[in-house]
């Protein structure tokens, strides 16, 4: 079961990663399960550094895989939890696999294939390639987190644009990554080893571990 004390550090957040697996970033349909719930009020939006700045910096130091994974919100992932997620969502295809069965539109096929190409790529750079935006396609945001839910991209960091003093200011750019270029041969060695039903069975069974008290619909509503 979950412990209840407050995230007050960056070391706070990396360490429920670590240790709980999976961390949604956001409130989401499993209560108290994300950082927004859990993060001390005091710490959001302040002259320091907070949890919504801390977010490049916990995947580039700990290697966590981030993306909107669950119910279209972000949420970070350990390796080995984020292995058995993308073997579960894949249903045992990669992405080429997929568009040639006809599970993938050609759209997705067209981004995933921008992404795979030139990973890591910023968002705005993704979009100005692909030519989305407004006197161009449509359907970005769409497509980009269908693909992040399905397992084939990740959210490798998040870079900021500087000041002429090289200050850091704004929200922060997400960067886009596939697992297996931000993972590399271990993630490509493991993603495949089990069958997706069993991934699926470890990442329910962890969740009900960790809430007992959370009906299993909802643990598997979120799941899928």
């Amino acid at each position: 079961m979950m412990p209840s004390e407050q995230f007050q550090t960056k070391a706070d957040v990396a360490k429920a990663v670590r240790e709980w697996g999976i961390l949604p970033f956001f409130s989401n349909s499993i209560p108290g399960f994300s950082i927004e719930e859990r993060a001390d009020p005091a710490i959001w939006f302040t002259n320091t550094p907070g949890p919504w700045e801390w977010k490049g910096e916990l995947i580039r130091e700990n290697r966590f895989a981030y993306g909107k994974f669950f119910e279209k919100k972000a949420a970070f992932l350990s390796p080995a939890w984020f292995c058995d997620l993308a073997n579960f969502r894949r249903d045992g295809y990669d992405f080429d696999a997929l568009y040639d069965d006809g599970k993938a539109y050609f759209g997705d096929k067209e981004l995933f294939d921008r992404i795979d190409a030139h990973a890591p790529i910023l968002s705005k750079e993704l979009k100005k390639i692909g030519n989305y935006g407004k006197h161009g396609k449509k359907g970005f945001d769409t497509r980009i987190t269908r693909l992040q839910s399905q397992g084939y991209v990740l959210v490798s960091d998040f870079i900021y644009a500087t000041d002429r003093r090289g200050r850091e200011y704004g929200w922060g750019i997400a960067q886009y990554s596939t697992p297996e270029k931000f993972f590399g041969v271990d993630f490509c060695n493991a993603v495949y080893q089990k069958s997706p039903e069993e991934s699926y069975e470890r990442l329910f069974c962890h969740l009900k571990k960790l809430f007992p008290q959370v009906p299993e619909s909802t643990i598997r509503k979120f799941l899928r």
